[in-house]
């Protein structure tokens, strides 16, 4: 399902330049070489040649249709000697994409295998993470991250904001969200995960455990990743009671384990930030008459930081959509003091906008 096109571009004789491009084809091979070819003479970069040699098993009438110049099909000598080696370097091409993809999926399915040997369960093939984040104990948020065959599903990534718990408590915020996120796959029919995987210590997990097993009733395993004291990951937590699994630092399943914890805290404190940096925002816009939720966020998707607010004329803010003795108020309160001033949030937040799936 693979084609790689192979292009010398030889002048006086002399190979001087080549350009190599690999992509899948979802037609007739034949078709969709032509097209390639097509494309190719249309960009401004690639100069019409004097003539083009292409191989045996390809139309060259098809190829004049697409470019005025000469085509040939050389039988002998130096012209079909080029033509063999661009059909050599791309088949090289093309096996060594080959063998890059099987050796990383090797060691990605080696290493979930890996994991379930050493944790004494099923092979783990969908992984589900969970991490809190409550910076200041303020926003506090929880999020999730599901890793399939040891790969990332972003489509199946989700964001919670805690809602029952005042304050910053971990364990009440991972017994919140952890009823939340398995009753509803309970209520749904969806998927259950393999593996749910805490970023956290003994604490954190047996509050999962105890809504899982205890209150829903599931089988499902669960274990704990704990960080050092320089914010990496440590130790992987498990069983009944918990105690700690030895773990190579330097096996793939190690590395697994740290992307994922890795990836579910640069999701969890994204998700916080952006929230704070909202309710920063709102807040400090709060209390002006005409300014309602809607054209708050007006203000912020035009201008994305309070700063930008400051510096921008009342005729600007109008343009928005906001009416000018609303604009004049707004600039009005935030020019009151330097108390006024955006908070460093925001801009973090525009900083560390999340990846798109």
């Amino acid at each position: 399902g693979w084609m790689c096109v192979q292009v010398f571009f030889v002048r006086q004789g002399k190979l001087i330049e080549r350009d190599v491009n690999l992509f899948p084809y979802y037609n007739d091979p034949d078709e969709d070489f032509l097209t390639y070819v097509g494309q190719f003479y249309q960009e401004k970069s690639h100069l019409i040649p004097n003539e083009i040699l292409i191989p045996q098993d390809i139309d060259e009438e098809a190829v004049k249709v697409l470019v005025d110049t000469k085509v040939l099909k050389p039988q002998r000598g130096e012209k079909k000697q080029l033509v063999n080696l661009a059909i050599k370097n791309a088949r090289v091409s093309l096996e060594q994409k080959f063998n890059l993809l099987e050796k990383s999926m090797e060691k990605t399915q080696g290493a979930i295998e890996n994991l379930g040997k050493l944790l004494q369960i099923p092979t783990p093939v969908r992984i589900e993470s969970f991490d809190n984040s409550n910076i200041m104990g303020t926003s506090p948020v929880s999020a999730m991250v599901v890793f399939v065959n040891g790969k990332p599903s972003k489509k199946d990534y989700r964001k919670y904001k805690i809602k029952t718990v005042v304050g910053p408590d971990d364990y009440a915020s991972m017994r919140e969200v952890i009823r939340r996120r398995y009753s509803r796959v309970m209520r749904d029919g969806l998927t259950p995960p393999d593996l749910i995987v805490i970023d956290g210590g003994q604490g954190q997990v047996n509050i999962a455990k105890q809504v899982i097993q205890e209150e829903l009733g599931l089988d499902i395993p669960i274990a704990g990743l704990q960080k050092n004291d320089k914010h990496q990951t440590h130790e992987l937590l498990f069983g009944d009671p918990l105690q700690i699994i030895e773990l190579s630092r330097t096996s793939q399943e190690f590395f697994l384990l740290q992307r994922i914890q890795d990836e579910v805290h640069r999701f969890a404190i994204t998700f916080h930030r952006q929230l704070r940096s909202k309710n920063s925002f709102s807040s400090q816009l709060d209390g002006i008459e005409g300014l309602g939720p809607k054209r708050k966020q007006l203000l912020m998707k035009h201008f994305k930081s309070l700063t930008k607010i400051k510096e921008a004329t009342v005729d600007e803010i109008v343009t928005v959509g906001v009416p000018r003795a609303v604009a004049e108020a707004v600039q009005a309160k935030l020019h009151q003091g330097k108390q006024e001033e955006a908070s460093p949030l925001v801009e973090v937040a525009e900083a560390s906008e999340p990846y798109q799936s």
